[in-house]
């Protein structure tokens, strides 16, 4: 039950792909670096880092996700002739604040390693942006050049990521160690996630490592100020949301297995809304989750994640049945990607972006999907607005 971005995951299948140039081994990570057609060295650099999973980045499954598409953005970029630096992690849940070393590594050996002067592009997928933002700052911060023009951000979850509680409480409900719980307890879920369930205290809160993070960036101006910064969203800006109504049955265990009468709810505001029921047979246990004060996340205009379905398919493979409504949630709020309001309140959440001043949002420049797509899925639209704008 592993609660992850497309582009980290295992692709559905399998699709031929250009093989990596050459290995660099870097400090807690490593990369993949792909010259640019014609070309046997770094030249015209975009560094671009691996999004968020359990343990280390497998990057032939970011670089499928970049070409199994039907636009392949790996190659486009290569036949410009840029040499393509694909960053990854030894332990893609440790904090943001280990892996942007990671990215500051590549950065200085793509500069050491490149033919001529071209200024880098340095973004990322997910958490990948994150990582990316907080490195270049921390650069800058430090009066060290990293000679970036062009920092880009894709479908990355700048004021807040959504797993809904009742799935992070059900991580813990389960009575033996799992990497979902694993993966929701992790520095890395704790820092993305605008709420976390704190399975010691039995809580919803803003994590400690969540608060910081954000105090970190603060302290170093939130942003890098030198290179351009752009950004993408999967979701839209029309403000219109998903279709799925608030405070509804999603996911329900409906056979005599596999935790049977578990049910679990779609976000409604309000205070002391129940998320789920959750219920198991050894030992035996039922347990309420609610939560106050939220806005309705789960429908929110934004990337989308098959958070249910995880869930479902997971109980479906333990022996169990079930009846699933919703399979697919906002994950990444296209507010949240775009760095344009708060999550926090059902109004900022809902924001038409189309129709807000753009010089509300942190970026210099961004854009959301014509219509919803799922959380880092590469599509023409969003991957060709980057490519207009590249150095």
């Amino acid at each position: 039950m592993i609660a992850a971005a497309p582009l980290s995951s295992q692709p559905p299948v399998q699709v031929p792909v250009h093989q990596r140039d050459t290995e660099w081994e870097l400090p807690n990570g490593f990369a993949w670096v792909y010259y640019g057609e014609g070309t046997s060295h770094v030249q015209k650099p975009i560094i671009m880092a691996d999004g968020f999973n359990l343990g280390r980045s497998d990057l032939q499954w970011l670089a499928q996700g970049l070409d199994g598409g039907e636009y392949k953005f790996l190659t486009e970029l290569r036949k410009q002739g840029r040499t393509v630096i694909l960053v990854g992690f030894d332990e893609r849940t440790a904090p943001i604040q280990t892996n942007a070393e990671t990215v500051i590594a590549a950065i200085m050996q793509a500069i050491g390693e490149r033919v001529g002067d071209d200024r880098l592009t340095v973004g990322g997928f997910s958490m990948g942006g994150l990582i990316t933002r907080y490195a270049l700052a921390k650069l800058e911060t430090e009066r060290m050049d990293h000679q970036t023009a062009l920092y880009f951000s894709y479908d990355t979850p700048h004021r807040g990521a959504v797993i809904p509680i009742g799935l992070q409480a059900f991580a813990h409900f389960i009575p033996l160690a799992n990497d979902f719980a694993r993966q929701m307890n992790s520095p890395a879920a704790r820092q993305l996630l605008w709420r976390h369930y704190n399975s010691e205290t039995d809580k919803d809160e803003i994590d400690p490592l969540r608060t910081e993070l954000l105090k970190d960036l603060r302290r170093m101006g939130d942003w890098p100020m030198i290179p351009r910064k752009i950004a993408v969203a999967n979701g839209t800006g029309d403000g219109m949301g998903l279709s799925i109504p608030p405070g509804e049955m999603a996911l329900k265990s409906t056979g005599l297995i596999a935790f049977p009468g578990t049910t679990f709810y779609t976000q409604a505001s309000g205070n002391n809304v129940t998320v789920a029921q959750l219920k198991r047979l050894i030992p035996p246990a039922s347990k309420p989750v609610t939560v106050s004060g939220y806005p309705e996340l789960d429908g929110a205009p934004g990337g989308t994640l098959a958070s249910y379905k995880i869930v479902a398919d997971e109980l479906v493979a333990k022996g169990g049945k079930v009846d699933l409504r919703h399979e697919a949630i906002c994950f990444v709020p296209t507010v949240s990607a775009v760095a344009i309001r708060d999550i926090d309140k059902q109004e900022d959440l809902y924001a038409k972006v189309a129709s807000l001043d753009p010089n509300e949002s942190e970026l210099d420049e961004f854009l959301w999907s014509s219509s919803t797509t799922p959380h880092t899925a590469i599509t023409r639209e969003l991957c060709e607005w980057i490519i207009e704008r590249l150095p």
